[in-house]
């Protein structure tokens, strides 16, 4: 028999204390165009607390007193209205779907889940979903589910509008359920949600995300979890110090990227004057001065460039020196709103997005290995999306059970899966060997 995960009707959690019910909101231009697009993330945590369902329902409700537009809904104003009919968040206390769960396997079997039907299987259980993957008016902004393990290991999943907060703010959201879960009087962080002192995004950045987020969504990418190993890492790193005496280190996501990208190319591109695109997000408060404790999007991109040949046959050091110095360039995009314009042209996008470029981010260094519900820190992070997804990528998050970065992905088709994998450990075994025997 299978794993069965027995779920309770929804619920509406609204905040404990009454709250502004008649104020709107106004989505910066950090939020424009997210406002369909949802983002889930899943919190596994292999040690009990008492009744985690109802522990984090009651902190849930807490929580949206302090973090009330989560309790909201997104809204047009009329188009006589100041703000000419621009969508806003309605922050009128309707409060946020909550669903508990229970499962009949331990919760290790999802810290560890693998390629498997049945790992997927369990992973569409573990969270509530928009239908057609899809943030519609009126729907909630925020969706929660609690499920509890036999062994007493709970997973919370956690379905949000993307236009309410990015991943840096949820992690404060969720860092503050976790503190009024454990008893605290209020969140240690005083949450703010507008900031009008923001600049606006550079028009090719607006440009690009409308073009990403118009994208259809295909279903043929497979979802796969992969690490890549400290030791690679940290041999990269040692090669790409001796290369560049004297230049700022380069970061574990810069290497990381670095071999995704290179090992992608080759597993699904043999034409070396095709283009291969890398794309990467990035938190951009400490740029534009945001203001300590807002949680709404802030977050840029930046593009690199490359033919396949490039990527798949250079130096792994040359690669990551072109990440890196693209990433430096991010302050640039907000000086005196000039921007890199480090974008295609719009008659190009539709060739180059899509296959031809992989995307990446990061869940880690955000706040989310500190969210604790009272029995210690999540075993492992990971975002999770159902079959269909608009573009390949992949998220690094963190992994108490790995040595490396991990990541569960959805960069390549499922005919390409076994390439990638094999270019992967190809890749990891060379420089496991040359870590051992050799100094490169």
């Amino acid at each position: 028999m299978g794993i069965v995960v027995r779920k309770s009707s929804p619920v509406v959690v609204r905040p404990s204390e009454p709250v502004e019910t008649t104020s709107t909101m106004p989505l910066s231009s950090f939020d424009e165009g997210l406002e369909r697009v949802p983002a889930t993330l899943l919190l596994m945590f292999e040690h009990p607390i008492h009744d985690p369902a109802d522990t984090v329902k009651r902190a849930l409700s807490r929580a949206l007193v302090y973090y009330h537009p989560f309790a909201g809904r997104i809204a047009a104003g009329a188009g006589a209205d100041a703000d000419g009919g621009k969508l806003h968040i309605r922050c009128n206390g309707e409060g946020a779907t909550f669903v508990s769960a229970h499962a009949s396997c331990g919760v290790a079997e999802v810290i560890g889940l693998d390629r498997s039907a049945a790992a997927r299987t369990l992973l569409d259980d573990l969270a509530v979903y928009y239908p057609d993957n899809c943030c519609r008016a009126g729907d909630p902004l925020l969706l929660v589910q609690v499920t509890e393990f036999s062994c007493g290991g709970f997973v919370l999943g956690a379905t949000v509008n993307h236009a309410v907060a990015d991943a840096a703010g949820l992690a404060q959201f969720l860092n503050a359920i976790g503190e009024l879960a454990r008893g605290m009087a209020s969140p240690s962080v005083a949450p703010v949600r507008w900031d009008g002192s923001l600049p606006s995004r550079p028009p090719p950045v607006v440009s690009t995300r409308e073009l990403v987020t118009d994208l259809g969504l295909l279903d043929d990418y497979a979802c796969f979890d992969i690490t890549v190993p400290s030791r690679s890492i940290n041999r990269i790193k040692a090669q790409y110090a001796r290369r560049f005496d004297g230049a700022r280190p380069c970061t574990s996501f810069e290497v990381a990227s670095a071999v995704l990208w290179r090992c992608r190319t080759r597993a699904v591109m043999s034409d070396p004057e095709t283009p291969a695109l890398f794309m990467f997000g990035g938190n951009v408060r400490k740029y534009v001065g945001a203001m300590e404790g807002y949680y709404g999007n802030c977050a840029t991109s930046q593009l690199v460039f490359a033919t396949s040949g490039v990527v798949a046959n250079g130096d792994i050091v040359d690669l990551v020196k072109m990440i890196k110095q693209s990433k430096e360039k991010i302050p640039d995009q907000f000086e005196k709103n000039q921007g890199t314009n480090n974008y295609p042209p719009k008659p190009m996008h539709h060739q180059l997005l899509r296959y031809n470029m992989l995307v990446v981010s990061s869940l880690r260094n955000l706040g989310f290995e500190e969210v604790d519900f009272g029995s210690g820190t999540a075993a492992r992070l990971a975002n999770y999306a159902q079959e269909k997804v608009p573009f390949p990528a992949c998220l690094m998050s963190p992994h108490k059970g790995k040595d490396g970065v991990n990541m569960l992905t959805t960069m390549v088709k499922k005919e390409h899966v076994d390439s990638f994998i094999a270019e992967l450990a190809r890749f990891t075994e060379y420089y496991e060997y040359y870590s051992t025997h050799s100094k490169l």
